[in-house]
């Protein structure tokens, strides 16, 4: 009688007294898990990495870049003179495409656009945000190849993103640029495997040596304007 009396006087069950514990733990250790929860969604390497949307057209790199050798310059034909890489215009399908596979069902888009002027709806694969500059004149002509960014898109039948294209993926580079160099004529040659001669070791260095200073090329106003 005197047991049941004495366990009668409390108002909640025994296991709550392992609530406070618990609450004592979440406390503890529930923000820094929660940090780095949020910080795994947001990094580069989780939400961008592997992005390949669907696009509009069934536009086979490693059709065109790899088995046909087509270079990227002949439809991303501002790389080498302006600070983004341009969309190619129908005009630049069609002038193929009037005599090879004109009547493709694929191709009915790219029909379709050329003929009522709409432009394709192109979805950009490598999209860097608004707040970092980036100039793709200026790495194609210091000798830095589509590659290096890109990866091997003569592979690819849908591009996607290869790289983080986060501040720490590209600061990597930008301190140690040496090894991501190459002559100007194999910037498009996906492909290429290193310097086979004298003249490519000689353009190289001298590609190295007109590099901007380190610190320069570091500092936070060359891709934050």
């Amino acid at each position: 009688m005197a047991d049941r009396d004495s366990s009668s006087k409390f108002v909640f069950p025994r296991w709550s007294n392992l609530l406070l514990p618990a609450l004592i733990v979440s406390a503890v250790f529930g923000p820094p898990y929660a940090i780095i929860l949020l910080g795994s969604a947001i990094d580069p390497n989780t939400t961008d990495v592997g992005y390949q949307p669907i696009q509009p057209v069934e536009f086979s790199h490693a059709l065109h870049a790899g088995e046909l050798g087509m270079d990227c310059r002949y439809c991303h034909t501002t790389v080498e003179k302006a600070g983004f890489a341009a969309v190619p215009p129908t005009q630049t399908c069609m002038n193929c495409h009037t005599a090879i596979h004109p009547d493709s069902e694929k191709l009915i888009p790219v029909r379709k656009s050329y003929e009522t002027g709409m432009p394709i709806p192109w979805v950009k694969v490598h999209d860097l945000p608004d707040y970092a500059y980036f100039n793709h004149a200026a790495h194609v002509n210091a000798g830095v190849s589509c590659v290096e960014c890109h990866g091997r898109v003569d592979r690819m039948e849908e591009v996607w993103q290869e790289h983080t294209l986060s501040m720490a993926w590209c600061l990597e580079c930008h301190r140690n640029p040496e090894d991501q160099l190459r002559p100007r004529s194999e910037v498009t040659n996906l492909d290429w495997a290193g310097p086979t001669s004298d003249a490519q070791r000689e353009e190289i260095k001298m590609l190295q040596e007109r590099l901007p200073h380190r610190r320069q090329m570091t500092d936070c106003s060359t891709c934050h304007r």
